[in-house]
This record gives C-alpha cells, sequence and structure tokens, in this order.
C-alpha cells in the first residue's frame, strides 16, 4: 500500500512491526480499497482533498492500532514444528 502511495520507507517500517499489532492488516485493507476507490471513482465523485485523504489513512492506521493495543491477540504462541522434521542434524 505503501509503495503505491510512494512511501516505500514506511513499508519497511510498517513491516517490521505487522506482528505487534494484529489488527493493523485490516486497516491497511481499509487503505487499500480507500485508495482503489478513490482511483476508479474520480470521474464521478471529484477529486477528494489531500487533507481528507491523509485524514482517512492516518485515523484508520491509528483505530486499527489502538484497537490492538486494547484487544490483545489471545491466541498462543504456537512453536513452528514443520521445520523440526526436515532438520538433518
Amino acid at each position: 500500500m505503501f509503495a503505491i502511495l510512494g512511501l516505500r520507507s514506511l513499508y519497511f517500517a510498517l513491516s517490521g512491526i505487522m506482528n505487534l499489532f494484529h489488527y493493523l492488516h485490516y486497516g491497511l485493507a481499509a487503505i487499500l480499497v480507500f485508495v482503489g476507490g478513490k482511483m476508479v471513482l474520480t470521474d464521478v465523485v471529484g477529486k477528494i482533498p489531500i487533507g481528507v485523504s491523509l485524514g482517512f489513512i492516518a485515523g484508520v492506521l491509528a483505530v486499527s492500532i489502538i484497537a490492538s493495543l486494547l484487544f490483545p491477540d489471545s491466541t498462543p504462541d504456537v512453536p513452528d514444528v514443520a521445520h523440526d522434521k526436515f532438520d538433518v542434524a
């Protein structure tokens, strides 16, 4: 999503914290839908101001991060045992 917006450096920062915030992928999906809809509906709706777009993106990211902090992931961490079967030590 950030590569589409021209913010590749934010992509690398966000990919590092993706495991910490389990609702972040829902927020990123909503942002992708918004950007895609904005591109498709430009002729119908007109141009959406930059401030509104940035406000929406920042708001969705903030809500998904806050939701991840307020409602922690309840699934236990399961160790990856698939690699243990193939270890030839």
